[in-house]
């Protein structure tokens, strides 16, 4: 299958250090050891989650430019050794592929299809592992920067939540970043961009998520222009 990501901040997100030190916290608990990473684009997510001690990581991204700006970084060794590049989709996987934890960060938005996907997910993921969902939050935050690279929408616990088989055990359902969701909130009034410039994420990245870790905590992970969600399988499905 032949496919092109049609977004362009994946250079400039990278310089967003805090806020993937912030959920990366969250989620590192359930890595396990062998774990396919979903859209791993061109590996930025990949060099701060992947500690190389696990035993499998796996970069799934179907965009071949990206993919094998992945190759190149694993060659370089930019990232660690136990990274792999996978240019296929989910659906194109082998069956008998499992992992302990399969991570879709900011990445189930851009799938039409997000139902499907889920469900093919899960079919790879071994008893006891974890599916990791991070998105966007609130359709009402919606901007032209989710039109922009690619967003077909946004989603709230109960969108999310309803994506997922229901024999799956929920572990963590919370918002983050809630002090970010009003600047998201400034944009869509008020600048209405269809792309942060670098100022604009260094801002963000290194005043205001400061902020909302200890915000955050303090409402309860109740509000957020983030969603994350992990759901653990506890039993093997229909396959």
């Amino acid at each position: 299958m032949d496919f092109k990501y049609i977004g362009s901040e994946l250079e400039i997100f990278r310089e967003a250090v805090n806020w993937k030190n912030y959920y990366g916290g969250l989620i590192r608990p359930f890595f396990g050891q062998d774990v396919l990473e979903v859209g791993a684009g061109i590996g930025a997510t990949t060099e701060w989650l992947c500690g190389g001690s696990e035993n499998r990581w796996v970069c799934l991204e179907p965009d071949a430019q990206m993919a094998e700006e992945i190759r190149r970084k694993i060659d370089r060794a930019e990232l660690p050794s136990n990274c792999r590049i996978a240019a296929r989709t989910v659906s194109e996987l082998e069956l008998d592929e499992l992992f302990d934890a399969v991570l879709y960060i900011d990445v189930l938005e851009h799938i039409e299809d997000d139902r499907g996907e889920a469900e093919a997910a899960v079919r790879h993921l071994k008893v006891g592992g974890h599916l990791i969902v991070l998105a966007p939050a609130h359709q009402s935050l919606y901007t032209p920067f989710d039109k922009a690279i690619g967003h077909y929408r946004r989603y709230n616990k109960n969108s999310l939540t309803a994506l997922i088989p229901a024999e799956l055990r929920r572990v963590k359902l919370i918002y983050l970043d809630s002090i970010g969701a009003f600047a998201s909130l400034g944009n869509k009034i008020a600048l209405r961009q269809s792309m942060p410039t670098l100022r604009q994420i260094h801002l963000w990245d290194r005043k205001l998520v400061p902020l909302s870790k200890i915000f955050d905590r303090l409402i309860r992970f109740r509000a957020g222009k983030s969603v994350l969600g992990i759901w653990q399988k506890t039993t093997n499905l229909s396959r």
